[in-house]
């Protein structure tokens, strides 16, 4: 759906200091089903519009958790229940979980990456027989940053880390790679699926393929700039893919050689 429709935010829910999930209703027409994986373009009155992916797939109500980092993303952040946003979408691939059934499952989040992780993660647990061991691998700077921490809790295949603990602090420290050692997995029977920053998809998409993990099953979700979000005005460009339509998520094996370009 390229025309934007009318959605009213219907809870908010604070998940860090400068990140919050809304919840929005259509007020009359919804759009299409969103799959895990997929975006929508949110638009805040008066201010613009920017990619949410969905954190949540819940009939025809839209979840994205949103962190204030922009003039954009801090105006959606401020909502509250009752406030209205427009909303187009569904936009881009999905995490195309179904195509793992039998294998290992290891997902692995860096910070706000976790958002659209969350819904392929519920989908397994909620499928347990489906696939093989499931490990859900969490990284973030520092715990304040933590998202979902309530529901991670329950999430039995759950490890994290953060890279500045503070005195409460009883896990584990370091980058989310540490934890691919007390993860239970098959290297060569095992489907990955990777969000965070770009630097911590390069190392852990470059050691799952050490570890013997086909770079075909290696699913990442890249970030580009996205203004249009049909294809045509060319800002998501990564070497011949426009990410708004063929990703965000694609296979490790066609992101690997366009992110070892050097950008000028």
């Amino acid at each position: 759906m390229t025309v934007p429709l009318p959605y009213r935010v219907v809870d908010r829910a604070v998940e860090t200091h400068d990140t919050a999930t809304l919840t929005l209703e259509p007020v009359r027409q919804a759009l299409r089903p969103f799959a895990p994986g997929q975006f929508a373009m949110v638009y805040a009155f008066g201010v613009g519009d920017i990619p949410l992916s969905v954190c949540a797939i819940d009939g025809l109500r839209l979840t994205h958790t949103v962190r204030a980092v922009g003039a954009i993303s801090g105006a959606l952040h401020a909502l509250r229940p009752g406030a209205s946003v427009a909303v187009r979408g569904p936009f881009g691939t999905g995490w195309q979980l179904a195509g793992a059934a039998g294998l290992d499952l290891l997902v692995v989040a860096g910070g706000i990456g976790l958002a659209p992780l969350r819904p392929l993660v519920c989908e397994a647990l909620a499928a347990p027989g489906r696939y093989g061991r499931l490990n859900v691998l969490i990284g973030a700077r520092e715990p304040r940053e933590l998202l979902y921490a309530a529901e991670v809790g329950g999430w039995p295949a759950a490890l994290t880390t953060v890279d500045r603990p503070d005195a409460r602090w009883r896990g584990e420290v370091g980058v989310v790679t540490t934890l691919l050692d007390r993860a239970a997995f098959d290297p060569p029977g095992t489907a990955a699926f990777i969000c965070g920053p770009e630097p911590m998809i390069r190392a852990t998409a470059g050691e799952l393929v050490h570890r013997g993990v086909d770079p075909d099953r290696i699913r990442v979700s890249l970030e580009r700039t996205m203004h249009c979000a049909t294809g045509h005005c060319g800002h998501c460009q990564l070497g011949p893919l426009l990410l708004c339509r063929d990703g965000p998520v694609v296979t490790w094996a066609r992101a690997r050689p366009l992110l070892m370009v050097r950008e000028l």
